[in-house]
């Protein structure tokens, strides 16, 4: 059956009802799956201590990589599957995610595997020092296990979001988080499990929310899935894959600044008071409480991605810059929250965590201040690269994701340490942000020149 546009709300409903109707449940959905990496590292601090902290913050690449194939899946199978929408071509679209879905499968069992044969040597580059490596160890098998189900569940997520269903795409990444809140302190504190318990929950809750991820592909509201739509393309793949890259370097680059800043830290905090491992608790810390903050933006940037996306496809650029624009001043008011607690209250957050002596709070502080000063602005480089994907610019897309994580701040983390020291990987993110920042404003506003040039040729 043929899905007329017009009858679309995506087509003709209000931007800001149509924003707020697709981005605050998949706020609440990225906020939610951030928790299972947050209520880890809570309960771990309280229950291990820093070095349990540490151990979180040196497997959290497995996770970053993990999200990065969950992205290349799903955001390219979710973008494409808006544009046949809007080009009114269901069965199109239907056989994306068929495709979509068997892709996301095979990736997530292949992950697993290697993850599991190399753990201990992808640990030591990822930063573990000897003290901490046996704890990371410990978390990382079990976390591992549940991969697959993370990947297809974040990517089934991305098409029922595109489907128009935003609220239960919310309640699969929410039940299950809820359920590892739930299960962590039982599992810590009165099984007295450790960093095992907290691993265990979380692939607990990542299944949970797979089975309810999986159950919506009986339900679909925009297309009828049957046995066709799983039979492979290569041609519709290998875009599917293009479409989708600017997302997962992005995610793969924040992978890669992890594991440079880890090292990084590591060594100049041996050549300094705090020692190795307290830099190393410091980051995973700081790490985690901005991934609450960029849940946000990036649940915005979800949001606005298939109304941007079904728009453009039907040709009503207007509508697509609204969308844009709204997006941007939703990330400024949070953004600017965001600054606000990092900057003027960062003990208390940081106590959540567990205790430590004062060099490890001295230090903690000073990272989250430093670090994340210019947060202000650094979210419009994420709506930016999603933006150029969404209508199907995805190379623009892969170019913007770039430029801070690659372009700007790794070699900063590389050169400001040895003229600052240890302060100098500090100071390598905010400098990055702003020039990040600078750049993405260009393209956009080229684009929309582009885009209002396109709409005065079509009415003349």
């Amino acid at each position: 059956m043929m899905i007329l546009t017009n009858k679309n709300p995506l087509a003709y409903e209000n931007i800001s009802k149509l924003l707020k109707g697709f981005a605050i449940p998949s706020i609440t959905a990225m906020l939610v799956s951030s928790l299972y990496n947050i209520v880890d590292q809570i309960f771990i601090g309280q229950g291990v201590g820093y070095l349990g902290n540490a151990a979180t913050n040196v497997t959290f690449p497995l996770v970053t990589i993990c999200l990065a194939i969950a992205l290349l899946l799903g955001i390219g199978s979710a973008s494409r599957f808006s544009i046949f929408l809007g080009k009114e071509d269901p069965q199109r679209a239907a056989n994306l995610v068929g495709n979509g879905i068997l892709l996301m499968t095979a990736a997530g069992l292949i992950y697993m595997i290697v993850g599991e044969i190399f753990l201990t040597p992808m640990l030591r580059i990822f930063g573990s020092t000897e003290e901490v490596l046996p704890l990371a160890e410990e978390y990382a098998k079990i976390i591992l296990l549940g991969m697959p189900f993370l990947i297809l569940t974040n990517g089934i997520s991305h098409l029922i979001r595109a489907d128009g269903n935003p609220k239960y795409s919310m309640m699969c990444m929410v039940v299950g988080a809820v359920l590892n809140t739930i299960l962590d302190p039982i599992f810590i504190f009165t099984f007295h499990w450790g960093v095992f318990g907290a691993a265990l929950a979380t692939i607990i809750g990542q299944f949970v929310s797979f089975i309810l991820a999986l159950r919506y592909l009986w339900h679909f509201r925009t297309i009828q899935l049957n046995k066709f739509c799983f039979k492979l393309n290569l041609r519709d793949n290998l875009r599917t894959l293009y479409m989708g890259t600017s997302n997962c370097i992005n995610q793969v680059a924040i992978t890669f600044v992890q594991i440079v800043l880890n090292n990084s830290l590591t060594y100049y905090g041996t050549l300094s008071i705090y020692g190795k491992d307290i830099p190393l608790a410091a980051c995973g810390i700081v790490m985690k409480t901005n991934a609450i903050l960029l849940s946000i933006i990036v649940g915005i940037s979800q949001g606005a991605q298939p109304i941007i996306g079904f728009n453009f496809g039907a040709g009503q650029y207007d509508r697509v810059r609204q969308a844009f624009l709204l997006a941007i001043k939703w990330n400024m008011v949070v953004s600017a929250i965001g600054f606000c607690l990092f900057q003027f209250i960062p003990g208390p957050i940081i106590s959540l965590y567990g205790d430590g002596d004062p060099l490890y709070y001295e230090f903690s502080i000073l990272f989250m201040r430093t670090f994340l000063f210019m947060v202000l602005v650094n979210g419009i480089q994420l709506l930016s690269s999603n933006f150029f994907t969404a209508i199907g610019k995805a190379l623009k897309g892969l170019l913007l994701a770039l430029t801070r994580q690659v372009f700007f701040l790794i070699p900063l983390l590389l050169l400001l340490p040895l003229r600052f020291g240890l302060f100098g990987v500090l100071l390598a993110a905010p400098v990055a942000d702003f020039f990040a920042f600078v750049l993405s404003v260009a393209f956009v506003y080229k684009e929309f020149k582009r885009l209002k040039a396109e709409t005065t040729t079509a009415t003349s």
